[in-house]
């Protein structure tokens, strides 16, 4: 069985969505959509902006959701999931592919979820931080005996977890961690406290815009970040989506879920290939793939 993944913030590049429009007059059309519905031109940005404009998460956001989209739009008739899954932002570019959420709505869902983000970053001083070698319980733990806010935010894979919460007690628990064997805890140059408590005004935004959007029943199943087993129900969906802006992003759970599910093969839709590589990791029987355009 085949699994579509789609990737999420990180997986930027200037110049990403240039070719695309190139070459398919589809997705010169739905570019010129984006920038319509965006008020500005992602175009501009995407194609031949500079890495610290990529970087701004109003722009980071879209742009990847973009890139993955018309990417599996552009495929026609050989796109075929018999799954889909994203990481975090990626399960937006999931359902427009696997026809849950139309595109023009997706797009502005993905941008208000942007712009909502980056005020609540905006409330409080946070960050993130990447734990490399140690295993989930023990970070959970440390984390749990830190005071303030600091709690697992994405389990990419087993020995990487990243964490996420204020800025002085994600520096204490990365003290700990290396204390307790971590060959690394490396504080990440990202704008806040992605998938924690402290989202949570985001999470309210997010919500109504999310209630007041129209899901259908998809072609197959997604596999997302919160519960991590197959989903299809629209608002089951909704609430998911809901729940993953202050929940962890559980991606190990999700890939392990998918293999026992019968995926085989993992087709990474989108810029950059990191999702392989974690796919690998967690289950090195799998065979990965960068989606290929005709």
């Amino acid at each position: 069985m085949n699994a579509y993944i789609f990737p999420g913030q990180g997986a930027q590049f200037v110049g990403m969505g240039l070719d695309l429009y190139e070459k398919y007059p589809l997705a010169q059309k739905m570019f010129e959509t984006a920038n319509e519905i965006l008020d500005f031109s992602i175009t501009d940005l995407m194609f031949e902006g500079t890495p610290e404009d990529l970087k701004e998460t109003k722009v980071t956001q879209p742009a990847i959701f973009l890139h993955s989209v018309i990417m599996s739009k552009v495929m026609g008739s050989s796109f075929k999931p018999d799954m889909v899954a994203g990481h975090s932002l990626g399960e937006f570019s999931a359902l427009v592919a696997n026809g849950a959420l139309n595109f023009e709505d997706g797009l502005k869902l993905v941008f208000q979820r942007a712009m909502a983000m980056q005020k609540a970053c905006e409330k409080q001083l946070s960050t993130m931080a990447a734990v490399l070698g140690l295993d989930d319980a023990i970070v959970e733990k440390i984390c749990a005996s830190v005071p303030g806010i600091v709690v697992p935010a994405n389990y990419n894979c087993p020995g990487q977890l990243v964490i996420s919460g204020e800025v002085e007690a994600i520096n204490i628990a990365c003290e700990r961690l290396k204390e307790a064997g971590a060959r690394r805890a490396l504080v990440l140059p990202v704008g806040g406290a992605f998938h924690s408590p402290l989202m949570e005004p985001a999470r309210e935004e997010l919500a109504a815009a999310i209630e007041n959007t129209i899901f259908k029943t998809p072609s197959c199943a997604i596999y997302q970040n919160v519960p991590t087993t197959a989903v299809t129900d629209p608002e089951a969906i909704k609430a998911n989506l809901i729940a993953q802006l202050t929940a962890p992003v559980k991606w190990t759970q999700s890939v392990q879920q998918m293999v026992a599910d019968g995926a085989t093969l993992f087709t990474e839709v989108g810029p950059g290939k990191v999702l392989q590589g974690l796919v690998k990791k967690i289950h090195p029987a799998a065979e990965t793939m960068s989606a290929e355009l005709s």
